[in-house]
C-alpha cells in the first residue's frame, strides 16, 4: 500500500470498525472481543526477497575498507583480555609461593603480586578505553556509509518501486534496522569478541594448570554448542517477525501522518487507531517470541555451566585433601572456571543483538539488492543542439507499449510524433493512458515494446542529467521540499544566481505573492509547503520549470486542484513557460486545453481524436466536442 492510498482505504476501515469484531459503542451491550490478529503472511509478503549471499557480501562491503581499524581494535581487546585473565594466575602464585615466602620473612614475592594486580588493572582499563574509541570510530563510519549507501539507492530505484514500496518500509530500514545494527557494532562485537577470548585464553589456562580439570571445562563447551546454535536457529525466525512487525507498525504510522486530511474528512480515526492497535499486538506478540526465546537459552545455558562447575569443585577439593593437587591452582581453577561460564548471560546479549541485526541487515539488504527498471544507460548519448530562438525538441513514440508488472496492457502500440515547439493537450476519460503517455516522455518508466525518442534520440540511450535538461514535468501536486523559496525554485539548475531566479519568478507572475512573504524569497515554505497555497506552489513549480529551460515540459493535471482565480493565475504562467517549447498537457480541465495546438482525445490507450481544439469542437459528433459542451454547461450552471 503506498501512501497516496489513505482516502481509498475509508469505506473498508468504516465496515471493519462497524462491522463484526469491532467494539460495540457505548450502550450497545457487551463490547465485542477484537478480532484476531492477522497472520504473518499478511505482514511478510510485501518483503523485498535477498538473494543468497546477499547479507554476508554487504556486512563484508561495510566492513572491508575499514579492516585496519577492525584489526586494531581487535588486538587492542586481545591485550586487554589478557590482563584481566592474568588475575586468577596472580592468584595461585600468591597462594603457593607468595604466603609460604613471607612466613619465612621473604616479602619479594607478595611485592611482587601486588604490582602485577596494579600493572593488569591499569593495563586493562588503559586497553580497554583504546578499544572502545578504536570501535566507535568503526562502527560510526559503518552506519554514515550503510544510511548514505540506503538513501543513495533509494533515490536511484525507479518510480515503480516506489509505488509499491511504501515510504513507511523505508524509513524502518534506514532507522530501525540501522539502529539494530549500531546496537551490535557498539556493543555486540565487543560481547562477542571478548566470549570467544575469554573461552580460549581460559580454556588453555586450565589445561596448563591441570589437564584434568581443563578437560572437563573443555568437554562442557560441546552442550553449550549444541545450545546456541538450537537457539540461533530459533532466534533467526523471531527477531526476523519482529523486524517486519515494526516495520509494519511504522507503514501504518507514516500513511496516518502523511494522510491527516482524509484521515480527519472521513473521521476514520477510530478505525485507524484499531489497525495500528492490532498491529502494535502482533509486534508485541513477536518481541514476546524472541524475549522467550532468550530467556530458553540463559535457563539452559546455567544448568549446563552450574553442574559443570560443581564437578569440577567437587572433583578439585577431592584432590586438594589427596595431595594431588595444589591448594593454589584449585582458587586459581576456580576463578577461572567462574569467569569461564560468567559470560554465557553476555553471550545470549550478544546473540540476542546478533540475531536482531541479521535479521535487519538481511532486509537492508534485500532493498540494496533492488535494480532500477529505468536503468543508466551503458553507452550515453548527448542531445543535439537546439536553436536559441525554438528552444523545443521534437518527440516520438514509436510503436511504444507499455504494461505494469501486475498484469494489463495499459497503452498498446502506439505511434505518435509531436513537432518542436507544438503544445499538445492530451484528453480523456480516467484510464484512457493519458499518465501513462507522460511517464513514459518523462522515463518514469521504459516502454514494455517499441521506443521514445527525442531528437531522434532512445530516451533509454541519455543519461539522467542530460535527460532532465530535455524533459520536465510539473505535476498536480506542485512539491515543494522544505527550505526557502529560492531554493525551490532553484532545483532545476542549483547555480542559478538570485537574479536569474528573480527573473523567472517575475516572468511566471509569482514575484509579487514572494516579495509579500515575511522573508520574500528566503521564505521557509516549511514541509510540502504547507505555508504558502496551492495555486502559488504551482506558481513556484513554474516558475522551477522556466528556470531549467527544458526543450520538453510535462504538465500532467497541472491545475486540476486550483480555484478559478488560481488557475487563471497559473494559466497565465503557462503561456510564458510553454512558449517555444514542445509540451504535453494532460487536462481534466478544458479550460486548460485551450491554449493547445493540437488536441488528442484517448480511450484505452489510443488516439481516437487527434487535431486542433476549433476543428474537433466544430466536429459536432464527436467525443471532444461532446466534452465541450459538457463543460460550456457546466460553466453555465
Amino acid at each position: 500500500m503506498t501512501d497516496t492510498d489513505t482516502s481509498t482505504e475509508a469505506g473498508t476501515d468504516t465496515k471493519r470498525a462497524t462491522g463484526a469484531g469491532a467494539v460495540a459503542p457505548a450502550g450497545a451491550g457487551a463490547a465485542v472481543p477484537p478480532p484476531p490478529l492477522p497472520p504473518a503472511d499478511d505482514f511478510d509478503r510485501d518483503e523485498l526477497p535477498v538473494p543468497e549471499g546477499a547479507t554476508g557480501a554487504l556486512l563484508r562491503s561495510l566492513l572491508s575498507p575499514r579492516r585496519r581499524w577492525v584489526a586494531v581494535s581487535a588486538l587492542l581487546l586481545v591485550l586487554q583480555q589478557l590482563a584481566v585473565q592474568a588475575g586468577p594466575l596472580l592468584v595461585a602464585y600468591a597462594i603457593d609461593r607468595a604466603v609460604p615466602a613471607l612466613r619465612a620473612d621473604d616479602h619479594g614475592p607478595l611485592v611482587l603480586v601486588g604490582a602485577g594486580f596494579a600493572l593488569c588493572a591499569v593495563g586493562a582499563g588503559l586497553f580497554q578505553y583504546a578499544f572502545v574509541r578504536a570501535a566507535a570510530r568503526v562502527s560510526q563510519d559503518v552506519l554514515l556509509d550503510l544510511r548514505g549507501r540506503i538513501f543513495r539507492h533509494a533515490q536511484a530505484l525507479s518510480v515503480d518501486f516506489h509505488e509499491r514500496y511504501t515510504s513507511g518500509r523505508l524509513i524502518s530500514r534506514s532507522t530501525a534496522d540501522v539502529e539494530s545494527l549500531r546496537e551490535l557494532l557498539s556493543e555486540g562485537l565487543q560481547e562477542l569478541l571478548s566470549v570467544v577470548l575469554s573461552f580460549v585464553a581460559i580454556a588453555a589456562m586450565l589445561l596448563w594448570l591441570d589437564v584434568g580439570i581443563g578437560a572437563v571445562a573443555v568437554a562442557s563447551f560441546v552442550p553449550l554448542y549444541l545450545l546456541v546454535q538450537l537457539y540461533r536457529r530459533r532466534a533467526e525466525v523471531a527477531f526476523s517477525a519482529r523486524s517486519t512487525a515494526i516495520a509494519a507498525v511504522i507503514v501504518r504510522l507514516a500513511e496516518t501522518v502523511n494522510g491527516i486530511r482524509p484521515v480527519k474528512a472521513f473521521r476514520r480515526e477510530r478505525a485507524n487507531e484499531e489497525r495500528f492497535g492490532r498491529l502494535n499486538r502482533v509486534h508485541e506478540r513477536r518481541n514476546g517470541d524472541a524475549i522467550l526465546e532468550m530467556a530458553r537459552y540463559v535457563v539452559g545455558s546455567r544448568l549446563i555451566a552450574n553442574t559443570a562447575v560443581a564437578l569440577m569443585v567437587l572433583w578439585g577439593a577431592w584432590r586438594v585433601a589427596d595431595g594431588t593437587l595444589a591448594l593454589g591452582v584449585l582458587a586459581a581453577a576456580v576463578l577461572y572456571v567462574r569467569r569461564l561460564y560468567d559470560p554465557i548471560d553476555r553471550l545470549a546479549m550478544f546473540l540476542n543483538s546478533w540475531e536482531s541485526a541479521a535479521a535487519s541487515l538481511a532486509k537492508i539488504a534485500g532493498l540494496l539488492a533492488q535494480s532500477p527498471s529505468v536503468p543508466e544507460p551503458v553507452s550515453a548519448r548527448e542531445l543535439p543542439p537546439v536553436p536559441a530562438e525554438t528552444p523545443g525538441r521534437r518527440v516520438v513514440f514509436e510503436a511504444a507499449s507499455f504494461a505494469y508488472r501486475t498484469g494489463g496492457e495499459v497503452l498498446p502500440r502506439f505511434d505518435l510524433t509531436i513537432p518542436a515547439g507544438q503544445t499538445v493537450a492530451v484528453v480523456g476519460s480516467t484510464g484512457a493512458g493519458k499518465s501513462t503517455l507522460a511517464k513514459l516522455l518523462a522515463r518514469f518508466y521504459d516502454p514494455t515494446g517499441g521506443r521514445v525518442l527525442l531528437d531522434g534520440v532512445d530516451l533509454r540511450d541519455l543519461a539522467v542529467p542530460e535527460l532532465r535538461r530535455g524533459v520536465v514535468m510539473v505535476t498536480q501536486e506542485a512539491f515543494l521540499f522544505s527550505g526557502t523559496v529560492a531554493e525551490n525554485i532553484a532545483i532545476g539548475r542549483p547555480d542559478a544566481t538570485r537574479e536569474e531566479i528573480e527573473q523567472a519568478a517575475r516572468a511566471i507572475g509569482a514575484h509579487e505573492f514572494i516579495a509579500s512573504l515575511p522573508d520574500g524569497y528566503d521564505t521557509d515554505v516549511r514541509r510540502r509547503g504547507g505555508r504558502i497555497s496551492a495555486g502559488q506552489r504551482q506558481l513556484v513549480a513554474f516558475a522551477r520549470a522556466l528556470l531549467a529551460d527544458p526543450g520538453v515540459l510535462i504538465l500532467d493535471e497541472a491545475t486540476s486542484s486550483l480555484d478559478i482565480p488560481g488557475e487563471r493565475a497559473v494559466q497565465r504562467a503557462m503561456d510564458t513557460v510553454l512558449h517555444g517549447r514542445t509540451a504535453l498537457v494532460i487536462a481534466h480541465r478544458l479550460s486548460t486545453v485551450e491554449i493547445a495546438d493540437r488536441v488528442l482525445v484517448m480511450e484505452h490507450g489510443r488516439v481516437v481524436e487527434d487535431g486542433s481544439p476549433q476543428d474537433l469542437v466544430a466536429a459536432a459528433d464527436g467525443r471532444y466536442a461532446g466534452l465541450h459542451r459538457a463543460w460550456r454547461e457546466s460553466l453555465v450552471g
